[in-house]
């Protein structure tokens, strides 16, 4: 059993409560708009971190973190990428892939709009952890984290980090 924290655009900003959060679990994972590498390095200080980058970050965090991570994590098999979409209207870059063949998990970011939706067809659950960070639109900080066991996502929790 894996228990992971999932956050995203972060924007250069992280506080002491992300780091709080982020030591319950086994590994944290980003969905992109990292911001500032100072971010990843304190989270990679906390827990093993797995990232990709977005479309805010510069040539540094690109040549550490890929475009599109995908990985089993125990029996899921997982593809994290900031621009992804969500189900009904993925983004066009990733349409081929996750038609073709389609995760079980699929993990993005940059909307800043917390969503957790199962694609019926596909069979695959969507997660977008919102927005960590205290640059956009949105009013709540927001981030996830569960438990993956096997093959199961379970225990699913919404945590709201304050107003930005």
């Amino acid at each position: 059993m894996k228990r992971i924290t999932l956050l995203s655009d972060t924007h250069g900003y992280l506080d002491d409560r992300i780091l709080e959060f982020c030591a319950w679990g086994d590994e944290i994972w980003h969905a992109g708009d990292i911001g500032n590498l100072t971010v990843t390095d304190q989270l990679k200080e906390v827990r093993p971190l797995r990232g990709v980058y977005g479309n805010i970050d510069g040539a540094k965090a690109r040549a550490e973190f890929p475009l599109h991570n995908r990985f089993y994590c125990e029996s899921v098999d997982v593809w994290i990428t900031h621009i992804g979409g969500y189900p009904g209207r993925y983004d066009r870059k990733v349409i081929p892939e996750i038609l073709n063949n389609p995760p079980k998990l699929f993990i993005s970011g940059h909307s800043h709009i917390l969503k957790v939706m199962m694609d019926k067809k596909l069979q695959c659950l969507h997660m977008n952890p919102g927005a960590a960070g205290n640059h956009g639109f949105h009013k709540v900080r927001t981030m996830l984290r569960f438990e993956i066991d096997e093959e199961n996502i379970q225990k699913l929790e919404v945590i709201e980090l304050g107003k930005r």
